[in-house]
């Protein structure tokens, strides 16, 4: 491959990146604020990895704790700005 083949693919795989999304939650449940603390390491974004018309489908940022949430929040978390 030239250096030109290669430049062009690597500017075709950017173009393929894709902006990833995340949203902030608030613990409410006291279930809720130990997996805070305990698995979340009290970070309050969270990766956006599915959406569906009602519910996101978050991960945190360390990777260790993940779940379904209604897009309206729940009685154990609260999505805020």
């Amino acid at each position: 491959m030239t250096f030109v083949e290669v430049e062009k693919t690597m500017n075709s795989m950017k173009t393929l990146k894709t902006k990833k999304q995340f949203i902030n939650v608030q613990p409410k449940s006291s279930k809720a604020k130990n997996r805070f603390v305990n698995q979340m390491d009290s970070l309050h974004a969270m990766e956006v990895e599915q959406e569906n018309d009602n519910q996101f489908f978050v991960v945190s940022i360390n990777r260790k704790y993940c779940f379904w949430i209604p897009k309206e929040g729940n009685e154990h978390w609260e999505i805020i700005k």
